[in-house]
């Protein structure tokens, strides 16, 4: 099927455009009055997750209510674990919590992986078949998943955390079993992004929520090869790469055979264009929190960070868009990109 906006493909491909591109991180979500209600009439997040059509019509809402250049599928990072056999929760007001976590080689041993699990999945990939027909050909659709460390994270801490100390004490005393369970995500992350794109997904995103949190060297060991090893098994459809806090490792990230490398707020843009002479197409970097600001500022920060990137820029936030986020603070961010020419 012809995509009728393609410029977000054509932008990852490195074409030459008329505009930049525009789409948010977490668009589909609380911020959506139509969102917020659906939500009211069902049991919890997960229910929307694993109902197909239900996913696929919050997918759409922000593309009707937003004019955004591209739909996310909507999903949850945490459906890779739990098809490996950890099972999550999410509780209200707090994020996911897991029951059981990994603590030690045997767990990692009994866990699934690969196209084995893809089965457990099945919802996720009904979705984007939905989703894609009743797009029919308006946007192109975005799947994701996180990468193998943030998901490495939460299956060892059992949710989120300040310090993320028991995953990180683990990769000290457990490396053999730490690499193991990498791996198994990995080869999981894989196949399931393969059927993603099978079912009709455009592109992807690799999400590294918790990279800042390591140390470069760690990072370099247990976090940029298994990223690598996704965006190679990637052939028919344009990579995202968005590795959240890793500033220090933007060189390394700039090797990837990926089209398109996230930055967050924290990042220079031109310490990227300029010391590091990164070449892939950017996508960023505006902090969510301009969006708590006047109209009159989110208008010129867009503009100023559209400037800063200058071109080969998908214009998004530096992560995803905050749950309280004014609705018109959005809807000026997107317009403002959208009024925008090179």
């Amino acid at each position: 099927m012809n995509l009728q906006n393609d410029l977000l493909l054509r932008t990852a491909r490195g074409e030459k455009v008329e505009r930049p591109p525009v789409w948010l991180m977490r668009q589909a979500g609380r911020i959506l009055p139509q969102y917020r209600a659906l939500r009211g009439k069902l049991s919890g997040f997960k229910e929307l997750v694993e109902t197909p059509h239900l996913a696929a019509e919050v997918t759409i809402q922000p593309v009707d209510e937003l004019g955004v250049d591209a739909a996310i599928i909507f999903s949850d990072i945490l459906v890779i674990p739990e098809a490996m056999g950890l099972t999550y929760e999410m509780v209200e007001k707090k994020g996911p919590w897991f029951p059981k976590t990994i603590e030690s080689l045997s767990d990692v041993e009994k866990l699934g992986s690969g196209e084995n699990v893809l089965g457990e999945l099945q919802y996720v990939f009904d979705a984007l078949s939905v989703t894609k027909k009743e797009l029919n050909g308006r946007v192109p659709l975005i799947g994701f998943a996180g990468a193998p460390w943030t998901i490495f994270s939460y299956m060892l801490e059992g949710s989120g955390s300040k310090t993320f100390s028991k995953a990180r004490k683990f990769l000290y005393q457990n490396p053999t079993a730490a690499h193991l369970l990498l791996d198994k995500i990995t080869d999981t992350t894989i196949a399931y992004l393969k059927q993603k794109v099978r079912s009709g997904a455009n592109m992807v995103q690799v999400f590294d929520s918790w990279a800042g949190i390591l140390p470069p060297y760690q990072y370099s060991e247990f976090a940029i090869p298994y990223i690598k090893k996704i965006v190679d098994s990637i052939e028919d459809v344009p990579v995202i790469v968005f590795s959240k806090g890793a500033w220090f490792a933007m060189d390394e990230l700039s090797k990837l055979d990926c089209q398109v490398l996230g930055v967050d707020w924290n990042t220079k843009v031109s310490d990227l264009r300029g010391k590091l002479n990164v070449q892939q197409v950017l996508q960023g970097n505006l902090d969510p929190c301009m969006l708590y600001s006047s109209e009159e500022n989110v208008r010129e920060a867009t503009l100023k960070m559209l400037n800063d990137f200058g071109g080969k820029h998908i214009a998004n936030l530096g992560h995803g868009v905050y749950p309280d986020t004014p609705l018109d603070s959005v809807k000026t961010f997107v317009n403002t990109v959208k009024s925008y020419s090179y």
